[in-house]
Parts: structure tokens; C-alpha cells; sequence
């Protein structure tokens, strides 16, 4: 993959972070382009597919170290996104539902690899090079993917046979390889913009430490400052989130296997679980800094059952608050309309209010929550009661507790912990077809447009 490629000039650290912020601009471009096509993946030494969407519709092989036996499972290795709020045992898929785990030897390249071939969009990422040398790699030649592809069966043809029948059959059916001629025109800039847009402040002001004192420069307009600021929560989000998804891959496999003691999978759930809540918590961090930089940038909105999905994420939360010794009532009347939202957003950003509602509540206390119709909106509520059993507002004591801390963050001084701020709330619930009121007599309480009388 490196013929003919210059020599690369990077760190280890920023070659990685360039591999971590080429994995989500590949997925992103292969859900972009059809999120109904099939594909196969090949990857080492660790998973490097983590959308859901693509590990359910996608067939991989995954070579890993021997020593990390999180992937390999009773019969054989899978990978099935489990449902985030209620753990089933899934039948084992006969199509494209999983990845085979194959052994990764001591003198094998310990480099990430990725080969992703679908009957529209072929590529292969590699890092390589020595430390202060080390280069992302994006080749999608057909004759550079074809030798890897030979080299990989013929891999296979030594660890497992079989597979590399499989994967033969695999390659023919999705048709001759081609090459996509705008994929570089795409992938690159697409890159060097998430890089640009999320991790310049960190960059600087690391080249600006090394530097010798210079003289005093002008202070910054207040709108530099903010943006200054927004491009480095943006960096801390994605740095958290994105090795928060490969455990989250690790552990899910591991919940596959039938050999670990209850106790142990109860673990492993917990920390499915908490991955899943800060992977949210930190999205929703990212995108209100996102909207904060971009105000006008809208969400697509549809018809979306909030009942359903309310029922649905209600015993994640039960299982969340539980922990803190807490409780979840919900009201929910029968027969609700739809409403007008973006479900996707909506469902990390209901978990957000739930968090938000009940993280400075002292043990004892419960969380009532009331959907129902009010007009042509549907009122969502959320009271909550301390253990002498008095309804209070969640505005009592946590409005007088915050501190505004950047555009888009408080602090709430009594817990310690930061969230979104009121303001960046309401922005974020605004572009989701929402509009909060937040008073202390009245809680929190979030109006949905139905979808039938707009």
C-alpha cells in the first residue's frame, strides 16, 4: 500500500489521530451512500468498524493478538450489536451479521489495517512507518486492492480454510473491483476538515508552548475567544468518545460468550452501559458545541413516536438511577400521536435530560415523568421527589448552584459535575423540533410539535 507513496512525517500520537479520524469519515461516507448495501471488511489487530448500522449489515474477518481472546465466542467468533436497554441472546446470523476472529502472530505488523469493499465504495486504510515517519495510508486502486486481497486469502488459506472460500464468494458476488475515482476528492478534505474543525486549538497552543516567550500580542476579539474554545471542547469530546467505542465493541463481544460467570456478565453490562451514557453524554457535548459554532444549521425532522421511545429507553434509566438509588415513574397516556423530530438525536438527547434532572438528587429521590397532549404539542414532564415525598422543581437548587463555565458548559458547584448549560439546552431541543420552559413550580417541561397539525 506505501509503492509509491512519499515518506510520512508524523508522530505515532497524530498518525493515530489521523487513523481514528479516517475510520469516521469512512464509515460516515458508507452510510451516507447507501445505508441498505452490503459489504465485507478485513481488519487488524483490533476491530476498526464500530457504526452499528455497518457491523449488522457487513462480513469481516479480524485478525488479533492471541492474548486478546475478548473475541472469540463458544462456537465461533460474532459480533451482534446487542440492544442498548435489553440485553437478548440473538440467533447466530448465516449472512453478513458478524466477523470471524482470526489469530494475529508475534511477527505480524501490530499497524491497524482496513479493507472495505462494498459493490459501490473500495478502500483500504493503513498506518505505517517508523516513529517521526509514521503516514496515514488511503488506497482504493483496484490493482493495489486486488494484491491485498490475494494476500489476505492467502492468509487465510493457512489460518482457516474454509474462510478463505468464504471470502472468495464473498468478493465475487459484490462484482470486479473498480476504483472510486472520487473517493480521495472526498475522503481527504472530508479529514482535513473534521481535523481543522476539532483539534486546531490543541495543536497550537502545544507549537505555541515550545516556542520562546514572544512579545505581547493584542487580545483576541470575544468571538475568537469562543471559537477558540468550541474547537477544543469539540477535540476533548471526540478524544473521549472514539476509544470509549472500541471498548464498548470489546465488551459487547465479550456479552456474546456463554463460558463467563453471571457475575462477571453483570459487570461487563455495567460497563456497557456507562460506555453507552458517556459516549451520549460527550455527543451531546459535541453537538451543542457544533450548534453553538453553527447556528443555522437545522436537523431533518419526521414523524417520530415518542411514546415508543419512551417506553422503550425507559429501563435504561431505571437501571441508570438505580445505581445512584433513585427511581423512574412513568405516565404516559395511551393512543399519543406522533410527533415532529429527529429521532436519532432525540433519543441521547431525552437520556441528557434525565441526567441533567437527576444527577445533584440525593438517594431516596425518584423521577416522575408525564407525556401528554396539550394542544397540537404533546407535553413532556419531568418532576421530581426527594424522599420526604414534596414535589420540587429541578430548577430549586440546581439554578442557584450553576456557574457558566465556556459557551456551552456549566458547573454545578454543589455536585461537582459538569453539564450542558440551560441555554445550550434549549438550542439543542430547539433544533429537535422542541421548545423547553424550565420554572421552579413547574419543573422541566419540553413541548412537541404533532406531527398531524404541521
Amino acid at each position: 500500500m506505501a509503492t509509491g507513496v512519499p515518506t510520512g512525517q508524523a508522530s505515532d500520537t497524530n498518525a493515530r489521530r489521523l487513523w481514528w479520524g479516517g475510520l469516521e469519515v469512512l464509515q460516515d461516507l458508507l452510510e451516507i451512500q447507501d445505508n441498505t448495501a452490503t459489504g465485507i471488511w478485513l481488519a487488524a489487530p483490533l476491530p476498526a468498524l464500530y457504526a452499528p448500522g455497518l457491523l449488522q449489515r457487513f462480513q469481516g474477518w479480524v485478525w488479533a493478538p492471541e492474548a486478546l481472546d475478548v473475541l472469540s465466542a463458544a462456537e465461533r467468533s460474532t459480533l451482534l450489536p446487542l440492544d442498548r436497554f435489553n440485553v437478548r441472546e440473538t440467533p447466530l446470523a448465516t449472512s453478513n451479521e458478524h466477523f470471524q476472529r482470526l489469530p494475529l502472530r508475534e511477527s505480524d505488523s501490530h499497524d491497524p489495517l482496513l479493507i472495505v469493499i462494498t459493490s459501490r465504495l473500495q478502500v483500504a486504510l493503513a498506518l505505517n512507518g517508523e516513529e517521526g515517519q509514521r503516514q496515514l495510508l488511503m488506497r482504493s486502486e483496484p490493482d493495489i486492492l486486488g494484491q491485498a486481497l490475494t494476500l489476505v486469502e492467502q492468509r487465510l488459506r493457512l489460518d482457516a480454510p474454509e474462510q478463505a472460500d468464504v471470502l472468495q464468494q464473498a468478493v465475487r458476488q459484490l462484482g470486479p473491483l473498480q476504483s472510486s475515482s472520487d473517493l480521495a476528492t472526498r475522503f481527504w478534505p472530508c479529514l482535513a476538515e473534521r481535523l481543522a474543525g476539532m483539534a486546531p486549538t490543541v495543536m497550537l497552543q502545544t507549537a505555541q508552548a515550545s516556542k520562546a516567550p514572544s512579545p505581547p500580542q493584542q487580545p483576541e476579539n470575544s468571538q475568537g475567544d469562543e471559537d477558540a474554545e468550541l474547537s477544543l471542547l469539540e477535540a476533548i469530546t471526540h478524544e473521549v468518545r472514539t476509544p470509549l467505542a472500541t471498548i464498548r465493541t470489546l465488551i459487547r463481544s465479550l456479552l456474546r460468550r456463554r463460558d463467563l460467570p453471571q457475575q462477571v456478565l453483570g459487570r461487563l453490562q455495567q460497563i456497557d452501559t456507562e460506555c453507552s451514557e458517556q459516549i451520549d453524554r460527550f455527543g451531546l457535548i459535541f453537538q451543542a458545541a457544533e450548534l453553538q459554532r453553527q447556528p443555522h444549521r437545522s436537523s431533518a425532522l419526521a414523524r417520530t413516536d415518542l411514546g415508543a421511545m419512551l417506553n422503550l429507553l425507559a429501563p435504561g434509566w431505571e437501571q441508570q438511577l438505580q445505581r445512584r438509588g433513585l427511581h423512574l415513574k412513568l405516565n404516559l397516556e395511551s393512543g399519543l400521536p406522533p410527533v415532529l423530530s429527529d429521532p436519532g438525536r432525540l433519543e441521547p438527547m431525552l437520556g441528557g435530560l434525565i441526567d441533567r434532572c437527576s444527577r445533584s438528587l440525593p438517594a431516596g429521590s425518584s423521577l416522575d415523568l408525564t407525556l401528554q397532549p396539550a394542544g397540537a404539542r404533546l407535553k413532556l414532564q419531568i418532576l421530581t421527589k426527594t424522599p420526604d415525598q414534596l414535589s420540587t422543581s429541578v430548577a430549586d437548587d440546581d439554578h442557584l448552584s450553576q456557574e457558566r463555565l465556556g459557551p456551552v458548559l456549566s458547573w454545578n458547584t454543589s455536585t461537582g459535575g459538569l453539564q450542558l448549560s440551560q441555554t445550550a439546552t434549549r438550542r439543542l431541543l430547539e433544533r429537535l423540533g422542541g421548545r423547553l420552559t424550565q420554572r421552579r413550580d413547574r419543573g422541566l417541561t419540553v413541548f412537541f410539535p404533532i406531527a398531524d397539525h404541521c
